[in-house]
């Protein structure tokens, strides 16, 4: 069985969950096991603000030289993501390597709400400021 997700914010609700009642029925009535659950939808980040992040990240990957294993130097907008998302939660989890070092846990940002994002680009923009980067045209605060 293919799971199937329904939201339910149209004026078609009321008959679209009816359909996946009746989907459910029929699959109990046929021996097999369902499994029901019910949320409510956070709203997630905008592509506007995923394109800024990523315009905000690429400007500081640009710019500013980070420490990494005990040396300055340029890292990838990817790697500011961590950085940057990781500073935002203000905790960190650390997990141990499969063949050593250490992993920094971060938080993933497609999974952030709107103002999580927000907060992000902030921290990002306000970082930024403090290193003297320069805003690429259209990547302005």
């Amino acid at each position: 069985m293919t799971a199937r997700t329904l939201f339910l914010d149209s004026d078609h609700a009321r008959e679209r969950m009816a359909n996946a009642w009746r989907y459910a029925c029929d699959m109990l009535s046929q021996g097999k096991s369902v499994r029901v659950r019910i949320d409510e939808k956070k709203s997630t980040r905008s592509l506007e603000q995923n394109d800024k992040m990523w315009a905000v990240l690429t400007d500081i990957s640009r710019q500013v030289q980070w420490p990494v294993d005990g040396k300055m130097q340029f890292i990838e907008p990817e790697d500011w993501k961590h950085v940057l998302s990781a500073g935002l939660k203000r905790h960190q989890r650390v997990a141990q390597g499969v063949d050593g070092g250490f992993v920094i846990l971060g938080q993933r940002t497609s999974q952030m709400s709107i103002g999580e994002m927000c907060e992000l680009i902030e921290l990002a923009q306000a970082f930024g400021a403090e290193h003297g980067v320069s805003w690429s045209e259209g990547r302005r605060a």
